[in-house]
């Protein structure tokens, strides 16, 4: 079990960000300046994308699977990487253009002086579930907060990701109930697969966590849900945003408008055609879960194409964050959705 102790991945993220932003800046600006195809705000070359493994990225995985970045232009790699930190840092430091993390994250870069910028949800709603062990017979929070009460002698282990939106989520859906953390025996994770393995093997009663990985302890595990992020934050809340840096999004607008365009049509094909979502998805092993988890979790997801992000329910979960000492308030909004409201209206 891989615990954090003392040391959170805010201030890994902080510290990273703050050193990769400098090199980022001279390394990627000092290669666009001169190149023609700037004026069409299109950027040179290959597109990196920094990902994880929710099934709010699905839309990423069809979209490459399918051809729809190369119908837009684009010439698209994804980079797995298994840390959010790890891939909050990549952005900063220059080596991708585009991430999906969870929408916790880029507020982490932003408060160390790193200008994130948050311009779409990644796809997906309800995405996020806080699961319990079957044996335990609780159906809800409330439930929950009454098993609390009448065993004090037993603190339950919860585990969650330090700063993520995992994190958040238990934060308010606990305060919701009467319940803190010091309620329970809390498990500080640095591994989202290893989190699932130890709800597998029941070393841990509680766990935050995202679709399908929830959806096979659901169906497989005897899991029960006690909430999700719809519940806690309002519908559209994302569990992850899709995020790029000011400047870039300031020089290669019509990269950012393609890029949101094929993201939309993945998101549309996943809605309206999941069967073949899941087909598409089997070539690349994206998620190590059996296809019909998989698509179990795509069926008994809401039918819409929703990837405007519920702000207000954000700012709740950022709230918390200045609570708990994770970051100083925002200075100013980093959700920029302009150019995602014209592709939608595209669409429409």
């Amino acid at each position: 079990m891989k615990n954090v102790k003392n040391l959170t991945i805010a201030i890994v993220v902080v510290v990273i960000a703050i050193a990769g932003i400098f090199a980022y800046k001279s390394k990627w600006m000092s290669s666009t300046q001169s190149n023609t195809e700037q004026a069409d705000g299109l950027f040179p070359g290959k597109i990196k994308v920094g990902h994880l493994i929710a099934l709010d990225m699905a839309p990423l995985f069809v979209a490459k699977e399918e051809g729809f970045f190369e119908d837009e232009g684009l010439d698209v790699e994804l980079a797995f990487f298994s840390n959010p930190g790890d891939n909050n840092a990549a952005l900063a430091g220059g080596s991708l253009q585009f991430h999906i993390n969870p929408f916790t994250l880029p507020y982490f870069g932003e408060n160390s002086g790193v200008p994130m910028r948050i311009i779409s949800t990644a796809g997906g709603l309800e995405i996020m579930q806080v699961v319990i062990q079957g044996q335990y017979d609780v159906e809800s929070m409330k439930q929950l907060a009454e098993w609390v009460n009448d065993n004090p002698d037993e603190k339950l282990k919860v585990g969650t990701l330090r700063g993520d939106t995992l994190d958040m989520i238990l934060y308010k859906s606990f305060a919701d109930v009467g319940l803190t953390y010091d309620d329970f025996e809390m498990v500080w994770f640095n591994d989202l697969l290893a989190m699932v393995e130890t709800f597998r093997t029941k070393e841990i009663a509680i766990l935050s966590h995202i679709k399908p990985y929830t959806t096979d302890l659901i169906v497989n595990y005897d899991a029960e849900v006690l909430t999700d992020n719809d519940t806690v934050w309002g519908k559209g809340t994302p569990n992850t945003t899709i995020v790029v840096l000011e400047d870039f999004l300031e020089q290669y607008p019509e990269t950012v408008r393609r890029y949101l365009r094929a993201t939309y049509k993945g998101f549309d094909l996943i809605v309206n055609d999941p069967e073949r979502a899941v087909a598409l998805l089997s070539n690349g092993n994206y998620f190590k879960i059996d296809e019909d988890v998989l698509l179990y979790a795509f069926k008994n997801q809401p039918k819409e194409v929703l990837l405007h992000p519920n702000v207000d329910g954000m700012t709740i979960a950022i709230e918390d964050m200045i609570k708990q000492n994770y970051i100083k308030r925002p200075k100013q909004s980093i959700v920029k959705t302009e150019i995602l409201d014209e592709v939608v209206r595209e669409f429409q």
